[in-house]
C-alpha cells in the first residue's frame, strides 16, 4: 500500500536534484562577485552618458567647447557658472514644447491600440480552436525577423496616394503594424501560462469568450500588458526614422525631430541639444519606473500559480 502511495505522489527527487535546489538562492543580495561586477559595469556604462548629458545641459557653450564635462567633477569653482539658459532656449526658443505634445499624441495611441488588438488575438491563439491557428501564429512570429525599413517605401507611397503623409494617422498605423507581431507573441506566450482550469470553469458557468477575456484573462495578464507597453512606448517615443519618413519637420513633428533643429545646421547648438535631450529622457524614465514591477513579473513569471 505504501509503494502505491509513493508511486502516486510522483517520482522522488534524486540527491543531485535536491542539492541543486538547495544551492539555488533567488535573493539578488547573495549573488556572486562576478554577477555583481558585471551589473556594476553595465550601470556605469549607462550612467556615464546620462551624467555627461545632465552636466553639459547646465554649461554655457564656451565652457563646453573649452573643456570636457568631467572636469567639473574635480573643479567645484566652475559650478557657479551653471545656468538654466540652455533649458530656457530649448523650450521657448524653438518648437520643443509643441514637439513634446506631439510625441504624446503619437506615442499614446501607438501604444494602447496594438495592446488592445494584440490582447484579443493572443486570447484567440491561446484559448480558441480554429483551423490554421498554428500556421497563422507562426506566420505572425516570422514577421518579427523582417526589418521595418523594408516596408517604409511601399507604405509611404500608399499613404501619399491616400493623402495621409504628414499626419498623426500615418505614423500611428506604421507603429501599430510594426509592433503588432511582438505584442501578439509576448501576450500569447504569457496567456499560455495561465491556469486552464480557470478558463474551463468559466465556460462551464456559461461565460462567453468576451466575458472570459474581459473578466478573467485580461486582469491576470496585466504584467504582460505592462511589459509590452514599456517596450512600445519607449520605442515610439525615441523613434526618429518612422517619424521623419511619415511626419517630417512641421507642425506635427515629435520631439526627436525637434532635437535635430536645436543642433543647428553647423552643430553650433549642441549644448541646447543636451538640454532638450535630457528633457525628452525624463518621460521614458518615469514610465519605466512606474511600470517596472509589472515588467519584471511579466518577463519572469506567470500570473497565477496553479
Amino acid at each position: 500500500m505504501s509503494d502505491v502511495a509513493a508511486t502516486s505522489a510522483g517520482p522522488t527527487p534524486t540527491a543531485r536534484q535536491r542539492k541543486k535546489a538547495a544551492s539555488f538562492d533567488p535573493n539578488p543580495a547573495k549573488a556572486g562577485w562576478l554577477t555583481k561586477l558585471v551589473l556594476a559595469v553595465l550601470c556605469v556604462l549607462w550612467l556615464v552618458p546620462v551624467i555627461g548629458t545632465f552636466i553639459t545641459s547646465f554649461r554655457t557653450l564656451d565652457d563646453s567647447n573649452s573643456s570636457g564635462w568631467w572636469t567639473v567633477l574635480w573643479n567645484p569653482s566652475s559650478w557657479s557658472r551653471f545656468t538654466l539658459a540652455n533649458y530656457d532656449q530649448a523650450i521657448s526658443g524653438s518648437n520643443m514644447g509643441n514637439a513634446l505634445i506631439n510625441s504624446f499624441a503619437i506615442a499614446l495611441p501607438a501604444t494602447f491600440i496594438p495592446i488592445l488588438v494584440a490582447a484579443f488575438a493572443a486570447y484567440a491563439f491561446t484559448f480558441m480552436e480554429f483551423k490554421g491557428r498554428d500556421v497563422l501564429f507562426l506566420t505572425i512570429v516570422a514577421m518579427l525577423v523582417v526589418p521595418n525599413y523594408v516596408a517604409l517605401v511601399p507604405m509611404l507611397k500608399l499613404y501619399g496616394a491616400l493623402g495621409m503623409n504628414g499626419t498623426f494617422a500615418a505614423v500611428w498605423l506604421a507603429h501599430i503594424g510594426f509592433g503588432m507581431s511582438l505584442a501578439i507573441y509576448i501576450l500569447r506566450n504569457y496567456m499560455a501560462t495561465l491556469p486552464k482550469t480557470v478558463i474551463e470553469s468559466a465556460k462551464i458557468d456559461g461565460a462567453t469568450h468576451f466575458q472570459t477575456f474581459y473578466k478573467l484573462v485580461l486582469p491576470m495578464s496585466v504584467p504582460a500588458l505592462a511589459s509590452f507597453a514599456i517596450f512600445q512606448f519607449l520605442w515610439v517615443w525615441n523613434d526618429l526614422l518612422v517619424a521623419l519618413v511619415f511626419v517630417g519637420p512641421g507642425e506635427n513633428e515629435p520631439v526627436t525631430i525637434g532635437l535635430t533643429h536645436l543642433r543647428g545646421q553647423l552643430g553650433q547648438g549642441w549644448n541646447l541639444t543636451m538640454a532638450g535631450g535630457f528633457i525628452s529622457m525624463i518621460i521614458p524614465i518615469m514610465v519605466f519606473l512606474a511600470l517596472q514591477r509589472y515588467f519584471v513579473r511579466g518577463m519572469t513569471a506567470g500570473a497565477v500559480k496553479g
